[in-house]
């Protein structure tokens, strides 16, 4: 189990790396670490800390449970899930969409999701 949570850490560090379109070296950096951690980090060659989580989420803009998010109960099923959505993630479009939605500042960048959102017909109350 210990391997298994360790790799699926791994892959998630490593999607949200390359959707915010950042090397190795550059996530290292703004670390304080070398690149070869975040390399042995993604690959579960080694463990994370609480505490480079929590640094990691920080510099990744996301909250810790990103990293846990698709790990646990009903895993299967969110494996077959999760393998069509990796499909649309590899996509030349979606990273060059991700990368400059996130290069907007935070104004537009709320107005934009919203715009999606209504666009799909799911508009929060």
């Amino acid at each position: 189990m210990g391997d298994e949570i360790d790799e699926h850490l791994g892959r998630r560090l490593r999607r949200r790396r390359r959707l915010l379109g950042l090397t190795q070296q550059q996530l290292a950096s703004a670390c304080g670490v070398r690149f070869q951690q975040i390399q042995k980090y993604e690959c579960a060659a080694n463990r994370m800390s609480a505490a480079r989580m929590w640094q990691l989420a920080q510099v990744l803009d996301v909250p810790v449970s990103y990293f846990y998010e698709g790990f646990g109960p009903q895993r299967e099923t969110r494996v077959r899930d999760g393998e069509a959505q990796r499909e649309v993630f590899t996509r030349k479009e979606t990273r060059d969409l991700i990368r400059a939605y996130y290069s907007l500042s935070e104004h537009p960048r709320r107005r934009l999701l919203d715009l999606a959102k209504s666009l799909n017909g799911d508009v929060e109350a």
